[in-house]
């Protein structure tokens, strides 16, 4: 029995500690806090392993890290994207025909221009080599041309999405999205689906890949630009991927085919161990004591910005709410209109996953951005959502059915049918039991979300990534869909029905003692 123990203590102690410590280029372009917070803490959970981690990004460490090196600082390079959006840009600008432009060409395409910032540049000509990297790590969203990095210094690449996979990701690794049942992203559908709802799916998720690949087809001068003339095509980057971290989770999105070069690791944001809320925050929090409601927008959507009418029906409802307490974060609280209702407390900034855990929280009002709700869910609070564009729609439509979620229409906020939401997820208490049971499913894995990216980022750069790529790389659209198959089983079928027309006729000409062309035009005049 001692022996059995020490053994499992050894299996432990050797999946903990790392073999070797390897040198890691993590480069995330796109200046969005919203998506960085997963970055964050993959980078930081790889540093804290024992390797070598260097960082390209728009936001340093505040604190030093062991093992941790911002070597190009982004920030103040370009303007953030993503990152407090007023109401009318968002309604205007951002709808989800409009989305896959702008991830190619201004969250794809100029953000590939970084790599002419002079510390990259020295980089990209001198890269390190006492030691040299081993692996690079970058975001798949917009920008590709990173993707390149790979080959240009040796390595092998892993992408990190911060969402389900978009449709253009899947053809990186030849993952299937068959649109029959897997609903895309950009798509509000859920499987199963109708008939009506499978060709709104096939549809948006062919036009979405088109226009992904002719949007983001100049990003191949980037990469000649940048990387050398002899670099690799943007296609060839995209197919040069071994391994892809996706921020999903079957719970959340449901049981999705995948390669094994696609690793869910839904929830991978959310730090095991969070600091307290500043000591004033904490009281607040504390003091509530017949609970308050959270709302925020992440730091994507000035809830500011939203029309005066909106807000004066938000402020209305709200103020029903007490003796229920509101915290709501607010870039800037100066420019909401006057009346804020006296059991509503703003603040700029507010750190979210510790508040999502406090006791007294009793909902959480939300735009329906993936790396909030996770923490929602996470916390097992259930919420009001208010989606507006892009995976956020499908995202409250899932808690909804969930049962763990109200949903509003941003267009239609109304104080009645705020009222109405805020009854519903208060007064019954179905919606708490709902989030709470949805919770430990989404927490029931056999390993954390951060050491599952941990072991296979160190799988990659221990056996090269290639034994990860699926046989469908090798094959075209139509020969995975099976087309030529079933061509050449069409083509057999009607040439063995037209021999077998021929042997007849000859056999009833031989029979009858005719030639075959009276016994083909006796048919005719029958």
């Amino acid at each position: 029995m001692r022996m059995f123990g020490f053994n499992v203590l050894l299996v432990i102690i050797a999946a903990i500690l790392p073999g070797e410590a390897y040198r890691i280029l993590g480069v995330f372009p796109l200046n969005g806090k919203s998506h960085f917070v997963m970055f964050d803490q993959l980078m930081k959970g790889l540093a804290k392993r024992g390797h070598q981690v260097d960082v390209v990004s728009h936001f340093p460490l505040k604190k030093p890290l062991p093992n941790y090196t911002d070597v190009v600082d982004l920030s103040g390079t370009m303007p953030a994207v993503l990152n407090n959006m007023t109401y009318d840009f968002v309604k205007s600008v951002l709808t989800n025909s409009a989305v896959v432009p702008l991830l190619a060409t201004q969250f794809g395409g100029e953000l590939c221009d970084l790599m002419d910032h002079p510390r990259f540049r020295e980089i990209i000509k001198n890269p390190p080599k006492d030691p040299p990297y081993d692996l690079v790590i970058t975001e798949i969203f917009g920008s590709s041309c990173y993707l390149a990095l790979g080959q240009h210094f040796n390595v092998p690449v892993v992408g990190v999405a911060t969402c389900v996979l978009m449709p253009w990701t899947n053809d990186m690794v030849a993952n299937p999205d068959n649109p029959a049942y897997i609903p895309n992203v950009l798509s509000d559908n859920f499987a199963p689906m109708n008939f009506f709802q499978r060709v709104k799916n096939a549809l948006s998720l062919w036009k979405a890949k088109w226009d992904f690949d002719s949007y983001s087809a100049y990003q191949d001068d980037k990469i000649k630009k940048y990387l050398g003339p002899n670099s690799i095509s943007l296609r060839e980057a995209e197919r040069n991927v071994s391994l892809i971290l996706a921020n999903s989770h079957y719970s959340l999105h449901g049981v999705r085919p995948y390669t094994t070069a696609v690793v869910e690791v839904g929830g991978v944001h959310i730090p095991q161990e969070v600091d307290a809320p500043p000591k004033d925050l904490q009281k607040w929090l504390d003091d509530s004591k017949d609970g308050f409601v959270y709302m925020s927008f992440g730091s994507m959507i000035k809830i500011e910005s939203f029309p005066k009418e909106t807000l004066d029906a938000l402020y209305n409802s709200l103020k029903k709410l007490a003796p229920i307490r509101v915290l709501i974060k607010i870039a800037k609280p100066q420019e909401l209109p006057p009346g804020l209702p006296s059991n509503v407390l703003t603040l700029s900034w507010v750190p979210q996953v510790p508040v999502l855990n406090h006791k007294h929280v009793r909902v959480f009002v939300t735009h329906g951005g993936l790396m909030g709700t996770q923490e929602a869910i996470h916390c097992g609070v259930p919420m009001i959502g208010i989606p507006l564009f892009g995976d956020q729609m499908q995202n409250i439509k899932l808690y909804v059915r969930k049962k763990i979620a109200v949903a509003l229409d941003h267009d239609q906020l109304t104080e009645e049918k705020l009222d109405t939401a805020f009854r519903t997820v208060l007064g019954d208490p179905s919606y708490l039991q709902a989030a709470k049971k949805f919770s430990i499913e989404f927490r029931d894995r056999p390993m954390r979300a951060l050491d599952t990216a941990t072991f296979w980022i160190e799988y990659v750069i221990r056996h090269g990534g290639t034994n990860l790529k699926s046989p469908a790389m090798e094959l075209t659209w139509w020969q995975i869909s099976l087309l030529d198959i079933c061509g050449a089983l069409f083509l057999s079928v009607a040439l063995s029905a037209y021999l077998v027309k021929v042997i007849i006729t000859t056999l009833i000409a031989i029979v009858t003692g005719s030639d075959i062309s009276s016994v083909k035009h006796s048919k005719k005049v029958k």
